[in-house]
């Protein structure tokens, strides 16, 4: 079994591309476009009909996606910085907006918009997230190294 995995591998997200995506009220996948595909390592297959949180990174503090979904509610704009984890565990940041799409005034799904977020800014919001998760979440990150004959016994 191969155990591998990227997690401290960054993607950029081009700063000519857009990652498009678009969910039902639920946050079900329902459009990827191409570049979405292709910087979260997945097939577009792989991701419609999941859940979008398919590519939600465990550093982004539960606040953020309660704050997003209550922006949401009130048929407003979210907006706001995000890093997502993709397919191999590396990851990714993107500045997002994420809005209702309405036809006939009616709320039928949800579209959002990501682009790409300068390095010092990426820094900016890892350091602010991971103080709100310690705060708020009394949880924090941590790499351990151990022997691989100990990991072995972990999975």
């Amino acid at each position: 079994m191969d155990t591998s995995f990227n997690m401290f591998i960054e993607t950029t997200v081009p700063h000519d591309e857009l990652i498009i995506s678009r969910t039902d009220l639920s946050g079900i996948i329902t459009y990827v476009n191409e570049t979405f595909a292709q910087i979260s390592g997945y097939k577009p297959d792989e991701l419609i009909g999941k859940p979008h949180s398919i590519v939600r990174h465990p550093d982004i503090p539960k606040s953020v996606y309660h704050e997003l979904w209550e922006t949401l509610k009130k048929e407003k704009v979210w907006s706001g910085y995000v890093k997502n984890l993709r397919k191999d565990k590396g990851y990714y940041w993107v500045h997002a907006q994420v809005s209702g799409v309405y036809k006939d005034g009616k709320l039928v799904e949800y579209k959002s918009i990501r682009e790409p977020v300068e390095h010092s800014k990426k820094i900016e919001m890892q350091n602010k997230y991971d103080s709100m998760r310690k705060e708020q979440e009394d949880s924090c990150r941590i790499v351990l190294y151990t022997s691989c004959e100990e990991a072995k016994k972990l999975h």
